[in-house]
């Protein structure tokens, strides 16, 4: 995957069409994981890499869609706010914007790094605002694996948000990553059921305090 490759129209478009799809059937290729906290949490078996791919819909009460977009691609307030990062910087390599993430692990697991690009859009779809973030891995050479950290090579996460109508935001996340390595399969189930939910509700909590930051 080189970085020159970047997103396209239709992968945006596609992106914005989940926000207003109904959530998946019960009895469908896609499971419902668990809800909580006005999220719902659906997976669906990779059978290439033996893991799961996510979907993620739900509300974020009182976090402005564009406050919630400004707030998400904020990478030095998201070292203040996100506990498990451990290293994030944006570099510019051959004119593109590449993004160096290192998260912390629980020990005795190996923290884990991404190498990836992003991009945001602000986009109208039937007369609706909507806000589009879509991240993808990449491999550099300026950025090579480090001694004691697996690299995370495949990564894929689409955000997008809308208003829903009130003070709050829309939510619909996709989320893929093969982390790598020996994890146990409950750490990867407690992550998905529980750190996905604890991530969006940090990004609530992040927002309020981004208004008073700003």
């Amino acid at each position: 995957m080189e970085a020159q490759r970047g997103f396209s129209e239709e992968q945006f478009q596609a992106a914005c069409r989940e926000l207003s799809q109904p959530a998946p059937a019960a009895g469908g290729a896609w499971q419902l994981l668990v809800e909580t906290m006005g999220i719902s949490i659906y997976r669906l078996y990779d059978e290439q890499s033996g893991l799961y791919e996510y979907k993620i819909f739900g509300g974020l009460a009182d976090c402005p869609p564009e406050l919630l977009a400004d707030v998400y691609m904020d990478l030095d307030y998201r070292k203040q706010w996100d506990q498990y990062v451990k290293e994030l910087s944006e570099k510019i390599y051959d004119g593109k914007r590449i993004i160096y993430w290192e998260v912390k692990y629980p020990f005795p697991l190996s923290n884990r790094d991404y190498v990836y690009i992003r991009e945001r859009r602000d986009m109208e779809v039937d007369g609706q605002k909507v806000w589009v973030m879509l991240a993808k891995s990449v491999s550099l050479p300026q950025c090579p694996e480090k001694p004691g950290i697996i690299r995370v090579n495949s990564y894929v996460q689409s955000l997008v948000l809308e208003s829903d109508g009130k003070t709050g935001s829309k939510v619909y996340m996709y989320y893929f990553d093969n982390p790598g390595g020996m994890i146990p399969s409950w750490l990867i189930n407690w992550a998905a059921k529980s750190g996905v939910p604890a991530f969006l509700k940090d990004l609530q909590k992040a927002c309020l305090n981004y208004c008073k930051k700003t």
